[in-house]
């Protein structure tokens, strides 16, 4: 890689943590400040950056710009391929991958058990919104309003025994999926069959598709498929990377723009 190149990318790395001035440049790349400054003029006249009125420079538009592109020809199916295959390999369970769209709650992939009896469920078919772990995982994710109107307009249809049937029962199941960080059924869509299910986040934080698996209970009960969570775990996460999901970049950028308590 060319040197110029490389101090560019750095660059670019540094004012990704926030804004800098000249001379911090300069002193972290190692060089004189003319020579950063060639750098910054041509990356500004390609709007890479951009300076204030105080010359404190940081990330420009044409950055952003290209960050969503990128972002938007990701495509979640097939990131998420390998990870739920590898998935399905190690538990050997049924795997779905769940978006919101329209608003419903669609399946766009499926890994069948290996060896075990096979869910009705099928690639292009909408997926009961109060009763499965993808659609209490999406829904969970939607606006405090948004996630209201779509539980007032829900037909509660009773699959099971099991199946919530209320608009209050299950707004509380949504809250009790954003406090513990995943979503079960019990039972409740399909008899005798568990489920549970993570989030899938893109490169800005939200909630982009639901990785799910679902067990017969003569296989495994609801005790031993919970144990199952941490694999269910790795493979939403290993997808949400994939898409530019990096939570401890996130925080990290997070505890740097908080203020210190106590500070006079």
């Amino acid at each position: 890689m060319s040197q110029s190149l490389s101090r560019a990318l750095t660059i670019l790395g540094l004012l990704g943590d926030g804004s800098r001035s000249l001379d911090d440049l300069a002193t972290v790349l190692g060089v004189h400040k003319t020579t950063v400054l060639r750098l910054l003029r041509t990356m500004e006249g390609d709007r890479f950056v951009q300076h204030d009125v105080d010359h404190r420079y940081q990330l420009g538009s044409r950055l952003f710009e290209l960050a969503n592109r990128a972002l938007e020809q990701r495509d979640i199916r097939s990131i998420a391929r390998p990870h739920l295959a590898e998935l399905n390999k190690v538990t050997g369970q049924t795997v779905h991958l769940a978006t919101y769209e329209a608003g419903e709650v669609i399946y766009i992939d499926k890994f069948d058990a290996i060896q075990s009896v096979r869910m009705y469920s099928r690639v292009g078919k909408p997926a009961p919104l109060h009763c499965t772990a993808v659609g209490k995982i999406l829904i969970s994710a939607r606006p405090v309003a948004e996630r209201e109107q779509i539980a007032h307009r829900i037909t509660y249809t009773p699959f099971t025994e099991r199946t919530i049937t209320s608009a209050e029962r299950y707004l509380r199941e949504l809250d009790l999926v954003l406090e513990q960080g995943f979503a079960e059924d019990r039972e409740e869509h399909e008899s005798f069959v568990n489920c549970i299910g993570c989030a899938v986040r893109d490169g800005t934080g939200d909630v982009v598709a639901a990785v799910s698996m679902s067990v017969p209970d003569m296989l495994l009960d609801h005790d031993q498929v919970l144990a199952t969570l941490p694999e269910v775990q790795r493979a939403a996460t290993a997808i949400s990377e994939g898409l530019g999901w990096h939570p401890r970049e996130i925080q990290d950028r997070t505890n740097t723009h908080q203020p210190n308590e106590g500070k006079q």
